[in-house]
This record gives C-alpha cells, structure tokens and sequence, in this order.
C-alpha cells in the first residue's frame, strides 16, 4: 500500500501581451492573456500545526516569481527571449522558478497555466 500523499493547491493570476514567433495564425500578432495560474505542492506528511506548508508562505512564493511575468511583454524576457512564451514554455518556467523555494517539506508536484478559461498547459516532473 502507497503512503498517504496530501496536496495543497493555490491559484494566482497575471496579465502579459506575447506574440508566437514562426506561427500561423492571429496568434502571431501581439496580443494578451489575464493568465490563471495553479501550483499544486505535496508531502507524505504534515509539520507540527498539521500543515503541508501554509497557505500564506506558498502564495508569497508563487507571487514573487508570478510578478516578475505581469504586465510585461513576455517576448522580451529573458525565458522566452528565444523560446515562444506559449502556456507550456510559462508552466515550466514558473515550475523551475518555484522550486526548491518552498518552506518546510513541501514538493512541488505540478503547475498548470490556463490562458483561456478553457485552455490550460501542465508542467510535472517524474
């Protein structure tokens, strides 16, 4: 029998502009996205308070990589100077900003973008 995993998941929002390079379509002009991020956090076991991590520091966390992406032009950052700032290429980007900056034993399991109210992108690593 698999040990019990608890999961914590926090939702936060960005707004940016991106253009896709090399695509066909209307996606190629520019054009923006109020973004709705979730990052989903876990651990085997919960600390003294009964906690995976608490609810505030994992929303600092996510905040202080989400805002360093609101209300820019996504082409020029540096992540996506060469890469399309598609849903897929900003999951991982805040995956990897994201990790190894949680407090406690926390891990991260996923992040997903949604870019639309019906369109999402999820990065995990296994």
């Amino acid at each position: 029998m698999a040990p019990p995993i608890y999961e914590l998941t926090v939702e936060r929002h960005f707004s940016a502009a991106h253009a896709l390079r090399s695509y066909q379509g209307p996606c190629a002009r520019v054009h923006g996205h109020n973004y709705r991020v979730e990052v989903c956090v876990a651990a085997a076991a919960l600390d003294e308070l009964g906690m995976v991590v608490d609810f505030g520091d994992l929303k600092r966390v996510c905040d202080e990589v989400i805002e360093k992406l609101d209300h820019t032009m996504l082409n020029d950052l540096p992540p996506f100077a060469t890469h399309n700032a598609t849903s897929e290429r900003i999951a991982e980007h805040i995956y990897r900003e994201i990790e190894g900056r949680l407090p406690g034993d926390a891990r991260l399991r996923w992040v997903r973008v949604w870019e639309t109210p019906t369109s999402a992108a999820t990065y995990r690593e296994e």
